[in-house]
């Protein structure tokens, strides 16, 4: 009986505590549910602090701070605020800022008081594309909301002053400076001008630009791509305009430069004999009688065509005549002496007369500019290398008085070879100015100090196996790529698996998809940062749903910025480009332009050049 009354009592002791643990667990969850909804509540009012402390406009040293949240409602109503865009990291930034606290300090007292801000264009990334922000620090005045841009030094007494300018109630903007050409008034401008720089774009002394996406016409006569050309009178309209400028030494010091005469008067020996000794391009100088010489004349209107990419001299010297060993009425293109050889004349010499056409004086000029083993470089000379093929040896190319006698060790190793080879192109290059050919090539990692490589004429590339360089072996690999033995290198990203719609090209598939001889083939070279690009890309994928029933028909991409286009008759000088690659004539692809790039234009552009068309199943 007690033993009973024990159990009895042991197992109400039990279940006691099983109701205690229950109840516990369950304040414990609704202790969990209370403190979950206690933190939701914390991490709305953080972010609702957040947003608040993004739109709160703080200052630092005086100087107001904007970003993207804060900004329209702080300048909506202000007449004028000055405004830095600045990175952080920037150096030059740094040491403006105690400059541009003082500013701030300046403008505070003005009267009325000028606002002073300033924007991080790194973290502000929609201001700063909003603002066209490209450096740092930029300086920018806002006028009742426009932006106008600073352009004076950064000095506190200077942009002060400016800023009280724009401020004044009857400031208004400068008249424009560019001209906006059409094709309405493009000829009567440019006919006016002595000289004039044209900038061609998509969506300057006479400074103007002409919208190639409105002016279709006038795309079709000039550059159809973003360009800066120049247009002297002379040029207009017989020929094309100058090329697209890199601007080395700047808009205006280039403008001033082409704005004088092509070729420039050499008035003592001592001159010819500078360039020879220290010269580093082909020295052409035209020796005549005077500037009323009608040979002189000639040599002026050929100078002119070929000015963008040669240097022009001549001279009425005698002595100079007699040193150059010619008489009046000559043409002299000679190479400085690093890159004369005993295997090459050390002048090429042509009569000019009145009568001497300017194309002659040019075609003298072009067929004698490059010595037999010259020196390829990145600059603008490069576009002389374009004539294929072409023999490069590559290695660490250095003519500086301490380098001089080894680049020419390789350079005499090379001039052996191209000797016999008249029909081919040979230059050397700095392997560090092509350092992303070398790696395209395969020789990044050859482990030699000489390379070499053969870009032929139909954008093949072949590279020489890496072995010690001399005359021999590289003899050897041109008269293998003579003889038809070399294999070419493509640059080449992984051959893809091609399931969706739009057929993805490789370098190692273009052969066999583009240049398909039974099928016809559009090809979008794209690039995979490019915007127009991105834009296309729903639009092209449509495009090839549309035309999926046609089976000999292949809608296909490529990103030519990875791969090698292995085909010369498809060149890519911006992106997206689109050709249309007809069956049993690869060779002569029709390019996509003037139309604007949507479903309605492309379709009507396969239809016009298809070349075969197979039934549906909804036609049959």
């Amino acid at each position: 009986m007690r033993l009973r009354k024990a159990c009895l009592l042991v197992l109400l002791l039990a279940m006691a505590q099983l109701l205690v643990a229950a109840n516990a667990g369950g304040a414990d969850e609704d202790s969990s549910d209370t403190e979950n909804a206690i933190e939701d509540e914390d991490e709305e009012e953080e972010e609702e602090d957040d947003e608040e402390e993004d739109l709160e406009v703080k200052e630092e040293n005086g100087v107001l701070v904007l970003n993207d949240a804060n900004f329209d409602n702080f300048v909506a109503d202000k007449d004028t605020v000055l405004l830095e865009f600045y990175a952080p990291w920037c150096g030059h930034c740094k040491q403006f800022a105690p400059e541009y606290e003082k500013i701030a300090r300046t403008l505070k007292d003005n009267d009325p008081p000028i606002a002073v801000a300033k924007v991080d264009a790194t973290s502000a990334s929609m201001l700063a594309s909003r603002f066209d922000v490209s450096g740092y620090p930029t300086i920018k005045i806002l006028k009742k909301g426009q932006a106008v841009d600073y352009e004076g030094s950064r000095t506190q007494e200077e942009i002060v002053a400016k800023v009280k300018e724009i401020s004044q109630p009857n400031w208004t903007p400068p008249p424009e400076v560019t001209l906006v050409l059409t094709k309405d008034n493009f000829d009567e401008v440019v006919s006016d001008a002595d000289i004039i720089l044209v900038e061609f774009y998509a969506p300057c002394f006479l400074l103007a630009g002409v919208d190639t996406a409105r002016n279709l016409l006038l795309s079709t006569r000039r550059p159809p791509r973003s360009s800066a050309s120049v247009l002297p009178q002379s040029l207009w309209p017989k020929s094309m305009p100058l090329q697209r400028q890199n601007w080395p030494r700047g808009i205006v010091d280039y403008m001033i430069e082409q704005s004088g005469p092509p070729s420039k008067e050499i008035l003592t020996l001592k001159q010819v004999q500078e360039f020879l000794k220290d010269g580093d391009d082909v020295i052409i100088i035209g020796v005549f009688q005077g500037d009323s010489d009608p040979a002189y004349q000639q040599y002026q209107d050929a100078a002119n065509n070929l000015r963008e990419d040669y240097k022009f001299h001549h001279t009425f010297s005698t002595e100079i005549a007699k040193f150059l060993k010619v008489s009046l009425g000559k043409l002299v293109v000679m190479q400085p002496e690093k890159f004369q050889s005993k295997y090459e004349p050390r002048s090429r010499v042509m009569d000019v007369q009145g009568s001497t056409e300017a194309s002659a004086i040019k075609e003298h000029v072009l067929k004698h500019a490059l010595p037999l083993v010259g020196h390829r470089k990145t600059t603008n000379e490069a576009k002389r290398y374009t004539k294929r093929p072409l023999v490069v040896v590559y290695y660490s190319v250095d003519f500086s008085f301490d380098y001089r006698a080894a680049t020419q060790f390789w350079r005499n190793k090379v001039l052996e070879v191209a000797k016999d080879f008249p029909e081919y192109t040979f230059a050397i290059a700095d392997e560090e100015d092509y350092v992303t050919e070398v790696k395209d090539l395969g020789l990044s990692e050859s482990g030699e100090d000489v390379n070499a490589a053969i870009l032929d004429e139909n954008g093949k590339k072949f590279a020489m196996e890496p072995e010690e360089f001399d005359s021999d072996t590289l003899r050897e690999f041109v008269t293998a790529f003579k003889k038809g033995k070399l294999k070419p290198v493509v640059k080449s990203q992984p051959v893809p698996k091609n399931k969706g719609p739009v057929k993805v090209v490789v370098g190692k598939t273009f052969d066999a998809i583009v240049m398909d001889p039974k099928k016809d083939v559009l090809i979008e070279f794209y690039a995979p940062w490019c915007g127009h690009c991105k834009q296309l890309e729903p639009v092209y994928t449509s495009l090839a749903k549309k035309y999926k029933g046609q089976k000999n028909l292949v809608i296909a991409k490529m990103d030519a910025t990875a791969n090698d286009i292995t085909s010369e008759h498809y060149k890519v000088e911006g992106f997206p480009t689109i050709y249309f690659a007809p069956s049993g004539d690869k060779k002569n692809p029709i390019k996509f332009e003037g139309g604007d790039r949507d479903l309605e234009h492309l379709s009507k552009f396969i239809d016009e050049h298809a070349t075969k068309w197979s039934r549906t199943k909804e036609e049959l």
